[in-house]
């Protein structure tokens, strides 16, 4: 029970690493609100663990985040999850497509930490945890343009925030993962024009020669929620295989 009382929010929990999280903090002894803008894969969500509230929301909604906000009396943890994946190079990205990706990937992130840090302000203790990408300022990934760009900006306002806040008792850390088998990477692979070469390539990315799973990036969400990493912020846990070695 190593999250036991903690209030905790999470984004993007229908699926993958968000759905992961949610269930790992809950099995620790959390309190969590899961929140996704598909609300019926967060019904799934409820039906697995009682311990888990569900909240529809789209995190890129100034109006909706601030109503959710407002419904929030404390919160211990946010972790941040919600993410989009824009296959191509800057000559296959519009303005549109670069706008969209902007959105999702940083002002989403803006709009919860804005509106949810003067909570923890406010109890002079908090914590926030960012989904981000080895695909980033660590390193570049062939046709992740807008992607890779989206996510070293969020690189950025991790450091930020963690600078910002740290006498106040406020943490921030990155989870930057690799290549993690989750529903959408599934779908990306569908997609390509060559779904098992595609599968092949992106396995061989990992030096060690395999996918992550969600459970294992959920595994370093815990212990950036824990007292345990109680001394660690700003920090980027690169969780890659090998990919960036």
């Amino acid at each position: 029970m190593r999250l036991k009382d903690k209030k905790i929010i999470v984004t993007a929990a229908a699926q993958g690493i968000g759905r992961s999280t949610a269930l790992s903090f809950a099995k620790e002894g959390a309190n969590v609100i899961a929140t996704d803008i598909n609300f019926d894969k967060l019904k799934e969500l409820k039906e697995e663990e009682n311990n888990i509230q569900i909240q529809k929301l789209d995190s890129t909604d100034a109006d909706q985040v601030k109503k959710f906000s407002d419904s929030i009396d404390k919160v211990d943890v946010l972790f941040h999850a919600v993410g989009f994946v824009h296959n191509g190079t800057i000559l296959d990205c519009s303005s549109e497509e670069f706008h969209n990706s902007m959105n999702i990937n940083v002002y989403s992130a803006y709009l919860m930490v804005n509106f949810l840090i003067p909570k923890m302000l406010s109890s002079k203790k908090g914590n926030i945890i960012i989904v981000s990408s080895a695909a980033s300022s660590v390193t570049g990934a062939p046709n992740r343009f807008i992607y890779g760009t989206t996510k070293g900006a969020l690189n950025g306002f991790i450091k930020a925030i963690a600078a910002d806040f740290i006498k106040q008792g406020i943490r921030c850390n990155g989870i930057l993962p690799g290549t993690v088998q989750t529903p959408s990477w599934e779908e990306r692979v569908a997609q390509a024009e060559d779904p098992k070469q595609a599968k092949i390539d992106f396995i061989n990315r990992q030096a060690m020669g395999r996918l992550a799973q969600p459970e294992e990036i959920a595994s370093m969400a815990v212990y950036l929620a824990s007292d345990e990493s109680s001394f660690v912020t700003g920090g980027f846990h690169i969780i890659d295989g090998g990919w960036t070695l």
